[in-house]
């Protein structure tokens, strides 16, 4: 893995009414014809998303959305595909033109500021028309962060300074300075802790490599100068048995908790890579409080079973038939289970006296909050 996983970097969501000149910001902004442009309305269809360098946030990716006054065909669920990104942006630039506002305008400033994001206006075109001194005090009091761009030769270094500063401003601190995943966890004064990480390869492993959370607390633990020692299951007793010290953490796949806590001296603290990321991406102590409902589920209760990406299921699935088969075994076989992956979460989750949902690797943590 070459690239800063996706769910690191920092979302920049580009918003606005169509032909505001969206996909001619992110392409003035990136140098490149990254999003097709057109005097047509509703020429983007789709999120286009692109990654840059900015320094010194690091790498960013852009994701031009569809116009949210889109009335074509299809503009329904492009508007609404639109609102369901928008729950992952860490930051939102909306697109204006000079001396316009709307109910669209409004409806995304609603949203921002109910989900706390922060918000950067955009004015563009001013090379065509030159926004009135009212409309600018106007935008100023809906946000401090206001900018003005245009297609002019030698505007863009200009706009690029500015917004470049305003990015630093908003930008959040964990982007700034990344939390740890696992290094808080680690003996403060120890020098050079050790770290043991169990991983099954089992038929769900990828063919040739690592799995993402796997690769993310090795490079944690290098962050603080740890040891990372890497075993199977069937390995992991007779590891022990050589080591002259004990490890300072163990970290386990979720299918094999049992077995590791059975093989482990009770002085040595143990997790797993899915509380890890419980804890990284959202609130553990919430998911915690959650699983309580566990004791409560009844015959004909539903319960979600939610998960960030979209993978092959294998014969034992850990989502789609270990943990229905636990369910059916402690709680009750009645129990109703839904399933979903990816992007396809349910906006209405009121029928549901449960939710399970994996440890968010894919996603940023706006978005797992959000959710």
């Amino acid at each position: 893995m070459q690239k800063t996983p996706s769910s690191l970097l920092l979302r920049i969501g580009i918003c606005g009414r169509t032909n505001t000149g969206k996909s001619s910001l992110l392409n003035m902004i990136t140098r490149q014809q990254t999003s097709i442009t057109s005097p047509f309305a509703g020429t983007t269809t789709d999120v286009v998303s692109k990654r840059m360098e900015i320094s010194p946030i690091g790498p960013v990716v852009f994701l031009d959305t569809a116009g949210l006054d889109d009335s074509s065909v299809l503009g329904t669920d492009r508007v609404k595909n639109t609102m369901k990104k928008l729950g992952s942006i860490d930051i939102a630039l909306l697109v204006l033109e000079g001396d316009r506002w709307t109910v669209f305008e409004d409806a995304l400033v609603a949203h921002c500021t109910q989900y706390q994001i922060p918000l950067v206006l955009v004015i563009n075109k001013i090379d065509l028309f030159k926004p009135s001194q009212e409309y600018l005090t106007a935008c100023r009091k809906t946000s401090t962060h206001l900018l003005c761009c245009s297609s002019v030769k030698g505007d863009r270094e200009l706009f690029m300074q500015e917004f470049q500063r305003t990015l630093i401003a908003l930008c959040p601190e964990e982007f700034l300075n990344s939390p740890p995943l696992l290094g808080d966890l680690l003996p403060p004064k120890k020098q050079y802790p050790l770290i043991v990480l169990i991983v099954p390869i089992d038929l769900g492993a990828p063919k040739g490599r690592l799995i993402l959370p796997q690769v993310q607390a090795i490079r944690d633990a290098l962050d603080y100068e740890a040891t990372v020692t890497v075993v199977k299951e069937n390995n992991y007793v007779h590891y022990l048995s050589t080591l002259k010290d004990l490890p300072d953490l163990v970290v386990c796949d979720s299918q094999v908790v049992e077995f590791m806590v059975h093989n482990t001296p009770l002085q040595v603290p143990c997790t797993t890579f899915s509380i890890l990321f419980s804890r990284f991406k959202g609130d553990i102590i919430q998911f915690a409080k959650g699983a309580g409902a566990m004791t409560r589920l009844r015959g004909k209760d539903s319960v979600l079973i939610a998960e960030a990406c979209t993978h092959h299921q294998s014969s034992d699935d850990i989502g789609t038939v270990k943990i229905p088969r636990w369910i059916a075994r402690n709680c009750s076989a009645d129990v109703q289970i839904t399933h979903c992956s990816g992007s396809n979460y349910p906006d209405d989750l009121s029928r549901y006296q449960l939710i399970i949902h994996c440890g968010a690797c894919t996603l940023n943590r706006r978005e797992m909050l959000y959710r």
